[in-house]
């Protein structure tokens, strides 16, 4: 059983600790609707399951199909947690119901809110988030896919995207494309393309160590409403990024899930495990092992939750709590199931095997929404300008 010490912690509420419950108990059963030998059949189950036990309804606000008038991070958290314990693709079918309804959240207009954000919440729609690009995927501003105007109330679409999650399963695509009202970033929209529109092609279907629909699309004359536009002309740069502020401190929540479930199967490896006349548990160095995880498991978890309970408190902004987040957990989680390879030894890298499953699985975290790299940046860049303010 995972340690739930951390429910105690003060940035959490009850409501949070009940929710805990509920997802783990749903976690727990959502492994037995995954087929690895058809995962858009599984994403779909998975969808519909995560409706049924109405988690989903924390992906998006009231009075769209949510439980609360905005977007709860700590919820989030507590939910990509719990899901990423037990199975990576539950919390990747949750998750990007969440992203991918993102812009949506938080910048639609109450009409758009309307009509696409209460099948999401169902189960009945799947979202993607379609942001990368074959040369822009960390610098947002450097986006080629292009929307121009194509008659009095349409757009025309051209360009590529690569990398995008839920590709070729997704009903609804928020993409970010040029449209210049200004040079870089300050020239980007963002707009609603609903799967089978003409122009919107599956070029591949990307395969990965983790398995997970990702595609390559590309966009040859689609011909889209302008009313699909979210916000303004010239905000996709904004609403991406406010995006990722409320989505980025739940990527650290997943790392953490995968990294408490590699200390709990370390932990029983040492304890059972006899060698040398006595258990590994009681081995100086193995217990050195399971210290630094212990340590790492809770440094995350307090980076995690302190960047979900300040966005929770008001914060206009969370970016520099939110990289410090997902650097955190993503690179302290790889470091645990790292360490509960070695205890686990040949075992670890049996195909199959739950530690083999977990290195698979948490490798993509500490690249995408941003990689160690970028936020590193995003960290530095905030602390060199309060000291040169």
């Amino acid at each position: 059983m995972p340690d739930t010490s951390f429910l105690d912690w003060p940035f959490l509420e009850p409501a949070h600790r009940e929710l805990r419950r509920l997802a783990a108990g749903f976690a727990e059963r959502a492994a037995r609707l995954v087929d690895h030998h058809d995962i858009d059949a599984s994403c779909r189950r998975l969808v519909a399951a995560l409706a049924e036990a109405g988690l989903l309804a924390h992906a998006v606000p009231a009075p769209h199909g949510g439980k609360q008038p905005r977007l709860d991070v700590r919820s989030l958290c507590l939910i990509r947690e719990s899901l990423a314990y037990d199975s990576g693709l539950a919390d990747f079918a949750f998750a990007m119901q969440g992203l991918g309804a993102g812009p949506i959240t938080l910048f639609g207009s109450e009409e758009q809110k309307r009509a696409w954000l209460p099948p999401v919440a169902a189960g009945r729609a799947i979202m993607a988030f379609a942001l990368s690009e074959p040369e822009a995927g960390s610098d947002v501003a450097a986006l080629a896919c292009t929307a121009s105007p194509d008659g009095p109330v349409h757009v025309r679409i051209d360009g590529e995207k690569t990398w995008i999650s839920n590709g070729g399963l997704a009903d609804h695509y928020v993409l970010f494309c040029r449209t210049g009202e200004a040079p870089g970033a300050r020239g980007l929209s963002a707009f609603v393309v609903e799967a089978g529109t003409p122009g919107l092609e599956i070029v591949e279907r990307i395969p990965t160590i983790a398995p997970h629909p990702l595609a390559h699309l590309r966009f040859a004359a689609c011909r889209v409403p302008l009313a699909n536009r979210l916000g303004a002309g010239g905000e996709g740069f904004k609403i991406a990024m406010a995006t990722l502020d409320v989505f980025r401190s739940t990527v650290g929540a997943a790392a953490l899930g995968f990294a408490r479930r590699a200390l709990d199967e370390a932990l029983a490896r040492a304890r059972t495990r006899r060698l040398f006349g006595a258990t590994l548990g009681d081995l100086q160095l193995v217990q050195g092992h399971l210290a630094d995880m212990v340590a790492d498991v809770d440094a995350a978890g307090l980076m995690v939750y302190r960047a979900a309970w300040a966005k929770d408190q008001g914060a206009g902004r969370i970016t520099r709590e939110a990289a410090l987040a997902k650097l955190v957990a993503t690179e302290a989680a790889q470091r645990v199931i790292d360490r509960a390879g070695q205890i686990h030894g040949g075992l670890a890298v049996r195909s199959g095997a739950k530690i083999e499953e977990l290195y698979r699985e948490i490798r993509a975290l500490r690249i995408y929404e941003g990689a160690s790299e970028v936020q590193k940046v995003i960290i530095a860049r905030s602390v060199l300008g309060e000291g040169l303010a």
